[in-house]
């Protein structure tokens, strides 16, 4: 039989969970808004077009901000 404290425990936990994902989700969207902001590049037009460059870069820049954002709720 499982005692009062651990389902409370394993509750905070899972609010803790769902609330810091749901600051990284916020942080990352964020970033690639920002980014987005100070590029003047159409990146979905230009992958649109074919063109691989802007997608290898978004990729990049996507990944750079999830790193930041992990990053961030880490420490």
């Amino acid at each position: 039989m499982s005692h009062p404290h651990d389902l409370a425990d394993i509750l905070i936990r899972i609010v803790a969970s769902v609330a810091w994902t749901f600051i990284g989700v916020l942080i990352f969207y964020l970033g690639v808004r920002f980014y987005d902001r100070l590029d003047p590049i159409d990146y979905k037009a230009e992958i649109e077009k074919g063109n691989l460059a802007a997608a290898i870069k978004l990729g990049a820049v996507v990944l750079g901000i999830a790193a930041i954002a992990i990053a961030a709720i880490v420490t």
